[in-house]
């Protein structure tokens, strides 16, 4: 019984590791490289960081929220570590 196991267990190995590894690729990706540069040298008045689209903009967007933020926070927590409270 337990040797079945193991033999089941093996060969199971086998065919996972002969199937993750191969020499051809599953599905052809098309070379876009061509429409990315006509995008990004484009001349529309926007920032290079800007031009992806809407994804890009809502990336940047969140960032720089988080940034203000995080460096608010920073300062708030600068101005209590020098200001210690007095005991009452």
């Amino acid at each position: 019984m337990f040797r079945q196991l193991v033999c089941l267990y093996q060969q199971g190995l086998r065919q996972l590791s002969s199937r993750t590894v191969t020499s051809s690729a599953s599905r052809p990706m098309e070379n876009s490289v061509k429409q990315k540069q006509k995008l990004f040298q484009e001349d529309n008045g926007l920032p290079v960081h800007l031009k992806g689209g809407t994804r890009d903009a809502l990336l940047y967007r969140a960032t720089m929220t988080l940034t203000v933020f995080g460096a608010a926070f920073v300062v708030y927590e600068l101005f209590s570590a020098a200001m210690p409270r007095k005991p009452h």
